[in-house]
Formats: structure tokens, C-alpha cells, sequence
């Protein structure tokens, strides 16, 4: 086996399992620190079609519910960059960034496998397209928002959206980071169990993502790192093992606890988050 970015074949276990999955180990090269799970065979796009990711079903009041407090996070901290803007958000789940941003922005439209979720947002008025080769523009932004890990080839579709990326667009991408500090300082072995999934079938740190868009033809305007979860939810993951922290110790939460946690987290690279923005390379 040989790693996808870098073609070292230095690779390393570095977790025995995923949640849901005895027979999938968590990997590592040694090399590029690229984590990858050992089989992507149980992953097609009939998978994602189907609601696999929701076990066949979709709740969409749940499922937007979920989201709500991310959604409103990139909507707040790009709403500035989205007003007049054509906006692709590819990979929109159940929408709610499409309709935060639909009144801001000259046109937003999303690109959702999932049948149901799809069906949803047609219907309430939101074009979204059931695969990258339906669309037929080209957008000032596409985003990309805790989705690069779930492509079996990354490079592909990073390649396609490029066509679609009018000149100067932006593309954005929002990933879960390998270096994630439950992961990588505190070691918790709980927080392992639970957060190595089958669906995602790569994670990236600042260097890995950074390395991947390059060699997908992107420049790097910027990366940066958020802490989506406070030092509450830390403290209740090292002391009880289980999530749910920022409801249960939200008591120690702050904003200037939050903001001094993120700081010193983000200066180490271990938040549990990573944005960039990429350009395509003249």
C-alpha cells in the first residue's frame, strides 16, 4: 500500500478500528502524515444516494437542526465574501447554509447526492444538482464544507470543480483536522473510538490539505484553524469519555476562555477544524 499524496509506502497503523467497522483499520503515512482508512471498498455513490450516511433515513428537522450552529458559522464568517456572489456549496446536506445565504447572494445553488435531501431542496426552491456533472455555470465561491474527506478520489473532483470556478473564484473547503487535540495531545482513547468513522475515508492536517490542493492545481490563499468545540466538551471527553461536554460543564464557558483555548490550540495546529482558501493556478 502506498500513500495517495505522496506516494511513500512508509505507512503505519494508527488506530485498530472504525466505529462502525471492526475490519477497517485507521492508517498513517509516516512520511506526509495522511490519514487514511485501509479499505474504501464499502464506499460508492450509490452509498451516498441512498442515505447511507443516515442509515437509510432522512430526518430533515433533525439533520437541520444538527447543522444549525455550524451553519450559521460559515454563514457569519463568510457573509461578507457571499454578498452579490454566485455560490456553489457542494456537498450541502441538508441545506441550511443554501438558505442562510440564498437572500445575500446573486445566486446560490448546492450539489447533493443524496436523493432525498436533493428532492427537499429543489422543492423548496434551491437549484441543487444530483451530481458535479449536471452543473452549467461557474461561481465566484465554491465551498466544500466537511466533505473532502469523504471522496474516494479527491484529486478528481477537485480537478472538475476547477471548470466551474470563474477567474480569481474562490474555492473554500472546511475539513475535520488529523491533528485534532483528543487525537494527538491528549491521546483519548474514548474520543478515538468515537470519531474514527467509515465515511471518512481521509483526514488531513494543515500540511496534508494544503499538499493535496497543490497538487490538484490550487494555489493556498489561507488556512486557518477553529475549535467548533469548547474546553468543556474537552474536559467531559478526558474525564467521563464521552461527548456532550458544552451541555454538561457548560457552566466554565466563556467567550474568553473559548477564544484563549482556540488560540492556544490553534498556535499548536490542534484544533478540531481546518478552513482554507484556494485559488486555481494560472
Amino acid at each position: 500500500m502506498k500513500c495517495s499524496l505522496c506516494g511513500s509506502d512508509k505507512i503505519k497503523m494508527r488506530f485498530e478500528r472504525v466505529r462502525d467497522r471492526s475490519d477497517i483499520q485507521v492508517l498513517e503515512c509516516e512520511r506526509c502524515t495522511l490519514v487514511f482508512l485501509s479499505s474504501f471498498e464499502h464506499i460508492s455513490d450509490e452509498f451516498y444516494e441512498e442515505s447511507g450516511m443516515m442509515n437509510g433515513k432522512v430526518y430533515i428537522k433533525n439533520y437541520r437542526q444538527q447543522s444549525i450552529v455550524d451553519d450559521r458559522r460559515r454563514f457569519n464568517d463568510l457573509k461578507n465574501k457571499i454578498i452579490g456572489k454566485k455560490v456553489l456549496d457542494f456537498g450541502c446536506g441538508a441545506g441550511g447554509f443554501l438558505h442562510l445565504g440564498n437572500e445575500l447572494c446573486e445566486v446560490i445553488h448546492g450539489v447533493e447526492l443524496d436523493k432525498a435531501l436533493n428532492k427537499i431542496i429543489n422543492e423548496e426552491g434551491i437549484k441543487c444538482y444530483s451530481n458535479i456533472d449536471e452543473i452549467e455555470e461557474k461561481y465566484d465561491i465554491i465551498t466544500l464544507f466537511h466533505v473532502v474527506e469523504h471522496l474516494v478520489d479527491p484529486i478528481e473532483t477537485l480537478g472538475k470543480l476547477k471548470k466551474h470556478l470563474k477567474p480569481n473564484g474562490i474555492l473554500l473547503i472546511e475539513v475535520p483536522n488529523a491533528d485534532d487535540a483528543l487525537l494527538t495531545l491528549f491521546n483519548n482513547e474514548a474520543f478515538a473510538n468515537f470519531t474514527y468513522w467509515s465515511c471518512h475515508l481521509y483526514l488531513y492536517n494543515e500540511f496534508t490539505l494544503k499538499s493535496l490542493l497543490k497538487n490538484a492545481g490550487y494555489s493556498v490563499k489561507a488556512v486557518k484553524q477553529i475549535q467548533r468545540y469548547p474546553l468543556s466538551n474537552h474536559l467531559y471527553w478526558l474525564s467521563k469519555g464521552m461527548p456532550g461536554g458544552h451541555n454538561h460543564f457548560g457552566i466554565l464557558d466563556n467567550p474568553l476562555l473559548r477564544q484563549s483555548y482556540e488560540s492556544s490550540l490553534a498556535a499548536l495546529g490542534k484544533c478540531d477544524t481546518i478552513i482554507g482558501e484556494f485559488q486555481v493556478v494560472d
